[in-house]
């Protein structure tokens, strides 16, 4: 059963001072004389849902004070960093997204770019982008969003089949209005999937193609991306594409159902066990289209009536009270003080 999810109002107000600033192209606004504090409301409602700044995190990107990590400390696979923050007026909560350290800032940026174009349904979207050419970013408007390694971890491990299901079948048909456009989404993995109450969104938009794989470079260092998730043949430095996508879809169903992404095959739920392994296949041309794999995981269902959904997701009740409580810690950020 789902449960409505507060959102943060206007007046709250949080993050913490930092040394360094993500700059925007704009002119910066004046200098806020407070200083800014999360406060974790953990202590009333069990684990926390947001994650503490750190010594090298910007405390601010753009005209946007940094209040949280969205990411948990530590965590593998985050091809890019992404921040909850707040306008120095209170007025607007944003999630915020800067590239990896290893990434090449300009590819980046030309993603980001290029997926602020698009109004493809299920996809992150893309609201404000800012920085310079050494520190690009760009926003998009809060709404309360999991990871979905935060979403196994809020659950207590791999998910139930059905919700595997849904879950992969909006991400199929997500990837399917995309191919059908000559779009390649490039950068599907467990952190690219962002769980709202109204289903999964598509992060990490063109990943593979910001963070290129080289047969020299080790990629969970050099790139930040998930090697579970890379094809065989973009593994080896070829270019990502649809046939990449479909491979990485079924890495995500793996992860979902077991919480790997390269499970052995007994670790699969049988009822799961042959498309995973189909999407999974080291010949490009033995893995099934998007399509198909919406019509197996759901058959039955109605193209284009999943990623369209503004009515909220049947989830497990763990994930919906993870889901608010992440909000409640937005909303609960105390206010600036003076002369702290």
């Amino acid at each position: 059963m789902t449960t409505p999810l507060a959102l943060p109002g206007k007046n709250a107000h949080f993050g913490r001072p930092v040394p360094s600033v993500v700059p925007d192209a704009a002119p910066r606004p004046a200098p806020v004389p407070a200083v800014y504090r999360l406060t974790s409301v953990s202590s009333l409602t069990g684990e926390k849902q947001v994650e503490r700044l750190r010594q090298d995190d910007p405390a601010r990107i753009g005209e946007f004070l940094t209040l949280a990590r969205l990411d948990a400390d530590g965590s593998r696979g985050v091809p890019e960093r992404r921040y909850l923050a707040r306008s120095a007026d209170g007025g607007h909560t944003v999630l915020a997204f800067l590239p990896s350290p290893g990434s090449d800032p300009a590819r980046w940026a030309a993603e980001a770019q290029q997926a602020a174009r698009l109004t493809q349904p299920g996809f992150w979207p893309v609201g404000q982008l800012g920085g310079t050419p050494a520190f690009p970013w760009y926003s998009s408007p809060y709404r309360p969003v999991l990871p979905l390694p935060a979403v196994l971890a809020a659950y207590g491990g791999p998910l139930p089949e059905p919700l595997v299901r849904a879950l992969g079948g909006t991400l199929a048909e997500a990837l399917a209005s995309a191919h059908v456009l000559g779009i390649v989404h490039g950068g599907l993995c467990p952190a690219g999937v962002l769980l709202t109450a109204c289903g999964p969104l598509l992060g990490c938009f063109g990943a593979t193609r910001a963070n290129p794989v080289t047969g020299a470079a080790s990629p969970p260092q050099a790139t930040g991306l998930e090697t579970g998730c890379l094809a065989p043949e973009l593994a080896a430095g070829g270019p990502a594409d649809r046939a990449a996508d479909v491979y990485a879809l079924g890495a995500v169903l793996a992860y979902a159902a077991t919480g790997h992404t390269v499970p052995e095959q007994q670790e699969i739920p049988a009822g799961l066990r042959d498309i995973i392994t189909a999407c999974r296949s080291r010949d490009p041309q033995g893995r099934p289209e998007p399509a198909r794999v919406l019509a197996e995981l759901l058959p039955g269902a109605a193209y284009g009536a999943l990623t369209g959904s503004t009515e909220p997701m049947s989830l497990p009740g763990r994930i919906v009270e993870a889901l608010s409580r992440q909000s409640a810690e937005v909303l609960a950020a105390a206010l600036p003080t003076q002369g702290h």
